[in-house]
């Protein structure tokens, strides 16, 4: 399987089978013709989600944003690649943009993975709790939701009249190595219950479609 179709216009073409198991999805937003990545994975595939996107009717040059929701090595250890290849800017918020641009292996776990990794410049710092993104004629909204990393961020935008949360690591885990909070985890899932997404696109359990799915899912975890 080389994509998943989440709507018309937002696909899944990274994680497990479509790149490397170790790869957290990756995620294509195409709002007519300007593209945006959500999430990296680990950085070993690159070409094959290069053509993966191509699958999906996109030109890699038509990637114009790397939406980054927090700062672990399985969700970003490509960046710096696929920045320099794409040319396209990358999105983070400023609390985990620091790790990122100074490669610390511990806080974005990148030795947890055996490896290091690669430092690259945050072009787009988000700083404070919500934040609009422009991506041709439509709004990707960035919402801070603390507590599996500091700077963790979903991505919340509308596709075929649905809104649809990019909500990566929903599940945690939490740990002290990755500075991780307990209490600002758990206001952050009461956070993403009350934005009432029909679809969710996570990072490692797949596509939730319908309101209730999506709310059961990340009940589970309070």
């Amino acid at each position: 399987m080389n994509r998943l179709a989440v709507t018309d216009e937002i696909f899944q073409v990274g994680g497990g089978s479509m790149t490397e198991p170790e790869d957290a999805a990756i995620y294509l937003i195409n709002f007519d013709g300007h593209a945006a990545l959500v999430d990296a994975g680990c950085g070993i595939a690159n070409d094959r989600l290069l053509t993966n996107i191509r699958i999906c009717g996109v030109k890699p040059e038509q990637v114009e944003l790397l939406l980054i929701t927090h700062c672990h090595f399985d969700h970003t250890g490509g960046a710096a690649s696929l920045r320099e290849r794409l040319h396209c800017r990358t999105v983070a918020h400023q609390l985990d943009a620091g790790f990122l641009e100074a490669g610390d292996n511990v806080v974005t776990a990148a030795d947890w993975y055996g490896s290091t990794i690669k430092p690259f410049p945050v072009d787009w710092k988000i700083a404070g709790h919500r934040e609009t993104i422009q991506l041709g004629k439509k709004g990707i909204e960035a919402i801070h939701v603390p507590g599996h990393s500091p700077g963790s961020v979903v991505y919340l935008t509308e596709s075929q009249g649905l809104k649809v949360l990019f909500g990566q690591d929903v599940h945690g885990p939490l740990d002290s190595s990755l500075l991780s909070n307990r209490k600002d985890y758990r206001l952050s899932l009461e956070l993403l219950l009350s934005l009432e997404a029909d679809i969710l696109c996570e990072g490692h359990y797949g596509v939730y479609r319908g309101k209730r799915e999506v709310k059961d899912f990340i009940k589970q975890f309070l």
